[in-house]
């Protein structure tokens, strides 16, 4: 009886004469495309980054304009701020030095005519004395003797038949003095005058100083 043959895994199994087909070759690419490729992405890439940096570049510039607009306004405003007190400086200190000339020569024109005054009152009061008695005149001392002098010619020129009385007051100022009647009267006080004056110009003052607090919106 024949053995049996043992199998040994050496059969091919391929059908004699039959080759695997090769691989399809890879496709390649021209070097020179390949490199203008290359060329126009680097353009793009270059245009897309410097319109990115003009972009950037122009808000940038829009901020910074922006920014220094407002430092503009901010100081511009200061500075009109501080014009506005300067010149409400500047106009008062003109009010307060004229006022102070003004009242220097008006002690000075009292002390050089101290008549001038009481001989105006008298003037002032005499038309409207008619029928009245008399007419009394206070002022100083050393005036007494030219104010009777003076208001007995205004008198004469006015036609007043009243009687006139010209008393002496130690406490009146040259230049100061009072005319009384049976009805009325009137007061010449130089320094009633000036403090009068100076409220008048601080009330003018504040008036103006109010007026550009309201412009300025403050």
């Amino acid at each position: 009886m024949a053995s049996p043959a043992r199998f040994t895994f050496d059969l091919n199994l391929e059908s004699h004469g039959v080759r695997k087909a090769a691989p399809p070759p890879v496709p390649t690419i021209p070097e020179d495309v390949v490199a203008q490729l290359i060329a126009n992405a680097r353009e793009e890439a270059y245009a897309e980054g410097l319109k990115a940096g003009e972009q950037n570049a122009a808000s940038m510039a829009a901020q910074t304009i922006a920014a220094a607009a407002g430092s503009i306004a901010t100081q511009s405003s200061h500075m009109a701020s501080a014009l506005d007190r300067a010149r409400q400086d500047h106009h008062q200190q003109a009010v307060e030095l004229a006022l102070s000339v003004g009242r220097k020569l008006a002690l000075h024109l009292v002390a050089r005519f101290p008549l001038g005054e009481l001989e105006a009152l008298v003037a002032e009061c005499l038309p409207s004395l008619s029928g009245v008695p008399h007419l009394v005149i206070r002022c100083h001392p050393d005036l007494a003797d030219a104010i009777r002098d003076a208001a007995t010619a205004q008198m004469a020129h006015a036609g007043f038949a009243g009687r006139l009385v010209v008393m002496g007051d130690p406490e009146l100022r040259l230049g100061d003095g009072r005319l009384e009647w049976v009805d009325g009267g009137l007061v010449r006080d130089i320094a009633d005058t000036s403090r009068q004056i100076d409220q008048q110009i601080a009330t003018y003052l504040a008036s103006r100083r109010g007026g550009q607090h309201k412009e300025n919106g403050s």
